[in-house]
């Protein structure tokens, strides 16, 4: 039982990650999920210095509050100071995350509070953080429910705005011309990378959230030119790397995150090899097979 929850824990981050990240690949910003990562540091220290406690609930409130900042920060470096995208994040996630490590040095120096052992969970501790009711009704864990809830609210604002993405992430310059506004729909976008990044970590870890949120839109993005072909692929795909890794991860006795990573890295692998368009591979096999004229031929 303990293997299933695990395995549909990192379903549903894989899910709820890789549909946010077909977008964000998509806008060339795929690196966002780790700048959040490092910058919500300042948030869960403001968290514990205001609730005076280290419980999860303020320390994500906390980071989900800096996530969004982040996103915010990067936008306006980006948009009003003219910097290129990767340096608007660069600088958004070093600046913050320096705040933070004063804030603790400052404040925090003695309480073991850090982003290890706030926010970068371990995916096999899932079926302990369970979920039991005040008349002692065990619900099961209590990530499986929060992770399900915010996966839910990802595909209503995929489903309902899926016009609204798909315009402004193609073409903002034709969406602001037919009065589709660019602004709403990317903040909207980066608010719910923020919050799904920001609850993942809590249950997963860093790592497997920013490798989900990356790796199987980009393998999507190298099998098909559709959109909708590429959400439902990456949803496929994040499945099948949180199986395959969590039996990799049992079968070398080692970390179950970790294998769902390098799970994801050998199907991007295969697909830049194998892929029907642009595989290496496949492109030479292509080239292999095209006839040779024979000598003397000239071509009219």
């Amino acid at each position: 039982m303990n293997a299933f929850w695990i395995i549909l824990t990192g379903a549903l981050v894989a899910t709820s990650c890789g549909l946010l990240g077909t977008f964000l690949i998509l806008r060339k910003m795929a690196m966002v999920g780790d700048a959040i990562s490092h910058a919500v540091l300042p948030g869960i220290v403001i968290a514990y210095l205001l609730s005076e406690s280290r419980d999860v609930l303020p320390m994500l409130i906390g980071a989900a509050a800096l996530g969004v900042l982040t996103t915010f920060m990067i936008e306006f470096l980006y948009q009003k100071a003219r910097l290129q995208i990767d340096a608007s994040i660069g600088i958004t996630f070093t600046w913050l995350f320096a705040i933070g490590i004063i804030l603790i040095s400052l404040y925090a120096g003695q309480v073991d509070l850090d982003q290890d052992c706030v926010l970068y969970g371990e995916i096999a501790y899932v079926p302990l953080d369970l979920w039991i009711t005040e008349s002692g009704r065990l619900l099961g864990p209590r990530p499986v429910w929060i992770l399900s809830g915010v996966l839910a609210l990802i595909l209503l604002i995929i489903i309902l705005g899926y016009r609204g993405l798909k315009i402004t992430t193609f073409d903002p310059e034709y969406a602001a011309a037919v009065g589709i506004s660019t602004v709403f729909w990317h903040y909207l976008l980066m608010s719910a990378v923020s919050v799904t990044t920001v609850v993942a970590f809590e249950s997963v870890g860093a790592i497997l959230v920013v490798a989900f949120l990356i790796v199987p839109p980009a393998t999507a993005y190298l099998l098909t030119e559709k959109l909708h072909n590429m959400l439902l692929l990456t949803v496929g795909l994040g499945i099948l790397t949180a199986v395959s890794g969590y039996y990799l991860a049992v079968w070398i006795d080692g970390s179950v995150a970790g294998a769902m990573a390098v799970s994801s890295g050998v199907f991007l692998l295969l697909a830049v090899l194998f892929s029907p368009s642009t595989g290496v591979l496949t492109q030479r096999f292509r080239q292999q097979a095209i006839p040779v004229p024979a000598q003397g031929y000239k071509e009219r």
